[in-house]
């Protein structure tokens, strides 16, 4: 079981911006869709009575999820998806990533152009037309193999340098481990030793990460990890290592030291909200409360 789902945030249009992820990517499918209560609603939500609340997806058997709300959290690239095509795995790769990147490039906008570099053959980054950002590459067939989608975490603007320390904290939370670790070399001036590349594996899933100096973003709620725990005692325990802003905790959400979202949720979370009044309850509490659902 994938126990972390990345949760992207959208302005009113995550279905569509669902539906079209579900006919780009290899293996591509919407699993559910969840939708706002009809009626009870806050005022700042009474706009969304009804309609779609968390569209529930698969891509290359790896899933997301899309959350319909407002424009309150623009996405930005502190949190991109790594789409690794493995040419030993897929012997027409190079060509599936072209079409990926005209697919996602229209509408969108290349952060780097797709072209040969030194660390790929063939790579590109591109900010789709939803705002979420790509990173397509061509893989060395003789490294070691990677998932097809991996999260990248980019430690920049208030959290720069920040990367090996959030490494160490996640793999010790997680019982996880280090994969590739580069560091930027002595003439790349006041970033040099930060990261400039860096894999690790937490709960069965690999995740990279890196330093970069001179970006004026960092991470927001527009990327959260849906974090699914066994238990209140494990949902707790997770809770008291992560949550380090407390006026960032409403709704399962929290904040950790290096201004990550996080969505700490029971594991019976699709159950729990099939209950009557779920939704009120759940905008009153902080941290979850698996008891208080009744």
């Amino acid at each position: 079981m994938q126990r972390i789902v990345p949760n992207i945030w959208f302005d009113h249009d995550a279905a569509e911006a669902a539906a079209f992820y579900a006919s780009v990517f290899p293996g591509g499918r919407v699993l559910d869709t969840q939708h706002y209560p009809t009626e009870g609603l806050p005022d700042f939500q009474a706009d969304m009575a009804g309609k779609p609340l968390v569209v529930e997806l698969e891509l290359a058997g790896y899933r997301l999820a899309a959350i319909n709300a407002g424009p309150e959290f623009p996405l930005n690239p502190s949190v991109s998806f790594i789409l690794n095509f493995d040419p030993s795995a897929d012997p027409r790769a190079r060509e599936h990533l072209d079409a990926l990147w005209e697919a996602l490039s229209d509408g969108g906008e290349a952060l780097m152009p797709l072209q040969e570099y030194e660390f790929s053959p063939h790579y590109g980054w591109i900010k789709d037309r939803y705002g979420v950002s790509w990173q397509l590459m061509l893989t060395d067939p003789r490294g070691e193999p990677r998932p097809f989608i991996t999260p990248s975490l980019m430690f920049g603007h208030t959290a720069q340098g920040r990367a090996k320390e959030a490494i160490d904290f996640y793999t010790s939370l997680f019982s996880g481990q280090v994969g590739t670790m580069v560091t930027y070399p002595e003439q790349a001036g006041p970033v040099a030793g930060e990261m400039m590349y860096a894999d690790f594996q937490v709960l069965d899933q690999w995740f990279a990460a890196m330093d970069a100096a001179g970006q004026d973003f960092t991470f927001t709620p527009g990327v959260s990890l849906m974090l699914s725990c066994a238990d209140q005692t494990e949902l707790d325990q997770c809770w008291e290592r992560l949550s380090a802003v407390p006026e960032a905790e409403r709704c399962g959400w929290c904040v950790d030291r290096f201004g990550l979202s996080w969505q700490v949720v029971p594991a019976t979370m699709g159950d729990l909200m099939t209950r009557p009044g779920a939704y009120a309850k759940l905008m009153s509490m902080k941290k979850i409360d698996i008891a208080a659902f009744g």
